[in-house]
Formats: structure tokens, sequence, C-alpha cells
């Protein structure tokens, strides 16, 4: 691959090796480069973020986490533009092409990372997610992939779009090595019972495309053999364009508070759809994001109490696959507004969040997520460590 169409950031590959032993030896990984490594520039996917901002004093603690763990650091990958997008589209340094639909975009804003795991290149990638930015590349690139709990890990040394949103998240290959990264990275689950019963999300099952329907039926049948017949349910009954439209206003809100006085300062040049959200990020009705916010608790309570018992939810990561890569931006804005209203189910909850990549629909993969109660991570990746093996998929 060139540097354009490949998933690391153009020049000379940042390297380090990892500790000698630990749980993670003879792993290697990538990290978005939103992540800090010391004497690096962490670049965010902007040229002019690049430019005005210093080489990092510090590595971020996750990064030194995973070093010291024994894994070794094989280069930075490509984000959007300040991590706010969902195509993986960059203008500046080149959309990575997706290794499991060449004609199609490798999903973002993680989307180096997604699209390093797909190709083989490493075992393991860092990303991040605030609206569905590990959870869709996962989907659209065929691999694992998790968001985890809402502050489970910290994101110390990475840089911030919605703050009271945002998480890290990471990409495998195998279920397993999902799995082994949780466990270097991830508390200790708080008590609770074991997961189940399964819940169908008919909101989310009904906004997928017929396709990728018709891809995740045999994923489920394996899934209702685990767990018995899955209980339909309705989280939404508001619409998840509702939930999207919350979702939206709310995190507009905080990126620009996080990011508007950069934007304002330098006022950077931006490629298409990023700057038309950053305009309306910085034109948000203040009380637009207020109801947002008083949405999102009542949605959390909502979750809380539907999840308490160790149920979890089960719907499509994304309704279609990739958007093709000539594809307008009216349409790639109509497959987002689609997406996110699923994506924020967890999104909006804080839950933890893992997408399977069980299924093709259209040629091109499609994932089924699980979804359980915020603080049941390392239960969620033993649950999808499990299917995985079900499913004959890498382990």
């Amino acid at each position: 691959m060139t540097d354009r169409d490949g998933p690391f950031m153009p020049g000379p590959r940042l390297e380090i090796a990892g500790a000698p032993d630990g749980p993670l030896a003879g792993l290697g990984f990538a990290v978005k480069d939103l992540y800090d490594v010391a004497g690096s520039p962490t670049g965010y996917g902007n040229p002019d973020w690049a430019r005005t901002n210093p080489p990092a004093a510090a590595t971020a603690p996750v990064v030194q986490s995973l070093l010291q763990a024994g894994a070794s650091l094989r280069g930075k990958t490509k984000t959007v533009e300040l991590a706010y997008g969902l195509t993986g589209e960059n203008v500046w340094y080149g959309t990575p092409v997706n290794p499991a639909a060449p004609d199609r975009f490798p999903g973002g804003s993680s989307c180096g990372s997604a699209a390093a795991v797909a190709a083989g290149l490493v075992d393991f990638a860092m990303g991040s997610d605030t609206g569905g930015s590990v959870r869709i590349p996962a989907s659209y690139c065929g691999v694992f992939g998790i968001r985890p709990s809402w502050g489970a890990i910290s994101l110390a040394g990475a840089r911030g779009l919605g703050p009271s949103f945002d998480t890290p998240g990471w990409f495998a290959a195998r279920a397993s090595v999902l799995a082994r990264v949780g466990q270097v990275l991830l508390p200790e689950d708080g008590a609770g019972p074991g997961l189940g019963p399964l819940l169908k999300v008919d909101d989310a099952w009904i906004n997928a495309v017929p396709a990728t329907v018709v891809a995740l039926a045999e994923p489920m049948l394996v899934l209702e053999r685990l767990f018995g017949r899955a209980l339909r349910v309705d989280v939404a009954p508001e619409g998840l364009d509702a939930l999207y439209e919350h979702f939206r206003c709310a995190q507009a809100e905080e990126a620009w508070a996080t990011l508007g006085s950069w934007v304002e300062a330098v006022g950077p040049e931006f490629g298409p759809g990023v700057k038309e959200r950053f305009a309306a990020a910085r034109a948000m009705d203040p009380a637009k994001a207020a109801a947002g916010r008083a949405f999102r608790r009542g949605f959390q309570a909502r979750m809380r109490a539907l999840l308490a018992g160790g149920a979890v939810l089960v719907y499509p990561t994304s309704p279609v696959p990739a958007p093709k890569l000539e594809a307008s931006q009216a349409e790639q804005n109509a497959v987002r507004e689609r997406s996110m209203g699923v994506t924020a189910i967890a999104g909006l909850a804080g839950l933890p969040e893992v997408s399977l990549p069980v299924g093709r629909a259209e040629g091109a993969p499609v994932g089924l997520s699980l979804v359980a109660a915020a603080g049941r991570d390392r239960a969620l990746l033993d649950l999808a460590e499990r299917l995985a093996a079900e499913l004959g998929l890498p382990v």
C-alpha cells in the first residue's frame, strides 16, 4: 500500500518495542493518531492541528500500559479529522483502503486502526469511540471491536471530542486477543449476575436493510441456542431518530466547547462533512443541547433498569454495509444518521458494546453487536469469545 491508501500515518513509522514479557508479549499493535506518544506529534487527522500543537510531552497511559504488558507499537494510524466522522475519509493524509471491501469506505473515525487489523498488519489496534467510531469501522472492515463502558479506561493523553461520550476502544482479528487486551486495560467487573437473557432490540432490527438482517439470521440462531429464545424489546419508543437527534445536539455542544476555541483561533481547513459538522456545532441551539442532556439522563435510567439483571441486548452494529467510495455526501449523511440512531443506544447510556464480524451483506462485512450493563465489560468479552467459537470465527 502507498501512504495515501494505507492505514498508517504517512512518513517514517513510529515503532516502540514492548516489555520482554507480559500478557501481551509477542503481539503488535497500532494506535489512532489522537493518542500521545512522548516526543512524537499527535496529528489528530488534520495538518493544521499538527502544525499548531507541539510534540507530546508524555505517553498516554493506555499506550504505556500496553507496552508494559509486552505488546510492541508498530505505528500510528489515520483518523478522520478531529475524530468527527463515520466514513473514514481523510482528504489530507488519504483514506485507508478497506481490506475486506476495497470499493467501500473503511468507517471512521478510527479508520486506520480498523484497516490495519483487517489487513493483518497488527494483532490489535487502539481507536476511540464517541458516536460509533470503533463499532462502525469494526462492522465495515469485518473485525472484532469494543467500545467499553464510559469511564472504565482513562483517556488521559488522548485528544477529546465529546468528553462525556468519549471512550477508548480497540479492534482485533481474533476474539481471544480482543479479550486479552481487555484484561490489561479494563478494571475488574463489579459483582453481578451471569449474563442473560438475550434481548432482541426490535427498533434496531427494523432499522437495518433486509440484506443485513438476512446476513445476521444464522448468528442469531446460534445465540439463541446458547441463551434460549430471545425476548423482543423496544428500547426507544420515541424512535431511533429521536435518539440520534438528542445525541447529536448534546455531542455537538461538547465538541464546540472542547475544540471551538482552537477552530476559531486557527481557522483550520477541513475536508467535506467535517467543516459542516463544526459549523453546526458552533451554531447549536443551547435549548436543544439541554434537551439532549435531559433525555440522556432519562435514557440512562431506563437502560440501567433493563440490564440490571444481566440481560444482553443484540442488534446489527450498523444497519447497512459500508457505503461505496463514490457515494455522494448526501448519501453518506443519510447512512450516518441511520447508523447513529443505533450507536446512540450504547453511546447515550455509557454501555459496553462488542461488535462481532459474523456476516456479509451485498458482498461486504456486517457486524452483530452485544451490549451489557455498564461495568460488565469483561463478562461481555468472555461472551463474545464463546460466541466466536460457536460460529467458527477466529478465536
